[in-house]
């Protein structure tokens, strides 16, 4: 695994540059993600404005006023907060936190801050200055659509996270009540669903004030989440960060920290070994000297200790089907023996990659929807496409992943299986509508 890219750089290179340790490997992927997104949707939105589906808006704007004092105030609080942070990481952490927690701490370097913000304040009234006219102007300028893209990925990733911290925290209250200061400001803990949600309903409203016909532009963002969730994915994989399915007791972890088929009784074995572990549910929490536990890993006893048998075909690695996530960023599990590495952990007993398995189907899904994106012609055809697989991929994947479950009539649902059931119904309903529409215009 590579939490972040100091260990990607020492494994690839050989090299060991300690700066490379605030690039956070999951962070960085995620980052790649909506750049992926926003490339995606503005070739969608240029198709569509070609076909005369979509058109620019006239708006007006005032051109050679000086910085106004709103502008350099949010320079000086941008450049502040980027300073105060990402020069502390430089200059001013310690050693045992990890960049992650140190981000999320009240630590920082004001010296850092103040420099930062004078130099953005700085060249904010410079480059007003420069433009700045003896009697401003207003000029009318068209806007299209796709010039909009900027905007709709800067709102995706605000109320994308804001989403998938509520939801979160949501999915696990109880933890929350008892520590939400750490729970709202901690590096971890967010849940896709909450993000997509919440900057779903975002993005509509800033698409109607701006009047862009919204029925083009969900097709068009839709189809991008699926490569970017991929590509999301990609980022869960390679640092480790828990989103992982339930263990696999056709294999188990040996002595040395490797993964090798399960003899008779050697599960069950391991997991009396580590029992602590696996009824405690104890991780080391980076950055913290305590161990915290975590509560979709508990369980009662160890007979309930969710598993599958499943023995990978000769044709594939065992990996692709048992995965130990040594070095994990959640320094989740056993010791590795001799390491004193930051991230030192490997889960004593492997489990299904479901983050792999997502970015393999969700890619494969893109490359089918984009191949015929062209030869649907009826607008919201792809939007319900996307929500019905997403829901289904999502649903299937949630069965042999671990996640806190809710209670109520008989069932025991997570959270992420009731959203991808509510998906798959929404998207039935949008491909209903859509049809109905089409044919009713058709016969007009």
């Amino acid at each position: 695994m590579y939490p972040n890219l100091y260990y990607l750089f020492k494994d690839f290179f050989g090299v060991e540059w300690e700066l490379l340790k605030i690039l956070n490997t999951f962070g960085l992927m995620v980052a790649t993600g909506f750049i992926v997104a926003a490339v995606v949707i503005n070739s969608e939105l240029k198709r569509k404005e070609k076909q005369g589906l979509l058109f620019p808006r006239e708006e007006y704007i005032t051109i050679g006023k000086p910085a106004s004092f709103l502008d350099l105030l949010i320079n000086f609080v941008v450049g502040f907060g980027f300073g105060f942070k990402f020069l502390g990481l430089v200059v001013n952490k310690p050693v045992d936190i990890s960049p992650q927690a140190y981000i999320f701490s009240s630590e920082g370097s004001l010296i850092g801050g103040l420099l930062l913000a004078m130099l953005l304040t700085g060249l904010k009234w410079w480059e007003k200055d420069k433009q700045k006219l003896k009697s401003p102007e207003k000029r009318s300028i068209r806007i299209w659509p796709h010039d909009r893209v900027g905007d709709i990925v800067i709102i995706a990733l605000i109320f994308g996270i804001l989403g998938a911290k509520l939801f979160d925290n949501l999915e696990n209250w109880d933890d929350f009540i008892a520590h939400p200061i750490d729970r709202i400001f901690s590096a971890g803990g967010l849940t896709f669903y909450g993000g997509l949600i919440c900057a779903g309903i975002a993005i509509c409203v800033f698409a109607v004030k701006k009047g862009i016909k919204l029925i083009h532009l969900i097709d068009s963002i839709t189809l991008a989440m699926l490569l970017a969730y991929a590509v999301g994915r990609i980022g869960c994989q390679l640092s480790g960060d828990g989103d992982w399915g339930v263990y696999n007791s056709a294999y188990i972890t040996d002595s040395s920290g490797k993964v090798v088929p399960a003899q008779k009784g050697a599960f069950e074995a391991q997991l009396e070994l580590h029992k602590t572990y696996f009824l405690d549910g104890m991780v080391l929490d980076p950055g913290k000297n305590s161990p915290t536990y975590v509560t979709d890993r508990k369980s009662s006893s160890l007979q309930l200790v969710p598993r599958i048998e499943v023995k990978a075909f000769a044709f594939i690695p065992n990996w692709m089907v048992a995965y130990n996530y040594p070095h994990n960023v959640n320094n989740d599990g056993i010791l590795i023996p001799g390491n004193t590495e930051d991230y030192n952990r490997v889960l004593p007993l492997p489990v299904f990659p479901t983050p792999f398995y997502e970015t393999v189907i969700c890619t494969l899904l893109f490359l089918v929807l984009w191949i015929f994106r062209s030869k649907i012609k009826t607008a919201g055809i792809i939007s319900g496409i996307y929500f019905i697989i997403n829901g289904l991929e999502r649903f299937a994947v949630e069965k042999i992943r671990v996640n806190n479950q809710y209670h109520f009539w008989g069932i025991h649902p997570s959270q992420a299986e009731i959203i991808s059931f509510c998906l798959i119904l929404f998207g039935l309903f949008i491909l209903i509508k859509v049809q109905l529409k089409a044919a009713a215009t058709n016969e007009g």
